[in-house]
């Protein structure tokens, strides 16, 4: 695989990543209900994660996975946490 089509192929998905990541986050501004701003916000999440990642990849540095591993981690107990108080009204039992 040569590199110039590596190194375009990611600058591709950065963009793409990059759409994707200004509309979740219109729908977290515009959501209709607090659903919608949760699955926005796991959606920032992801895109925020897999950005660090392609960026990581194209820098060469260890340090990007590891931010996006914290990310991922952190991002999946939010999402526990908020998708538990809309359902109860509180987290913690």
């Amino acid at each position: 695989m040569s590199v110039s089509l590596l190194t375009w192929s990611l600058l591709a998905a950065q963009v793409m990543l990059g759409l994707a990541f200004i509309c979740a986050f219109y729908r977290v501004i515009k959501g209709p209900r607090a659903q919608d701003r949760v699955v926005g916000l796991d959606t920032l999440y992801v895109n925020g994660m897999l950005l660090l990642l392609t960026y990581g990849i194209r820098s060469g540095t260890n340090i990007y996975f590891e931010g996006a591993l914290v990310i991922a981690l952190l991002g999946f107990v939010s999402t526990a946490a908020l998708a538990k108080f809309l359902m109860r009204g509180e987290v913690i039992e």
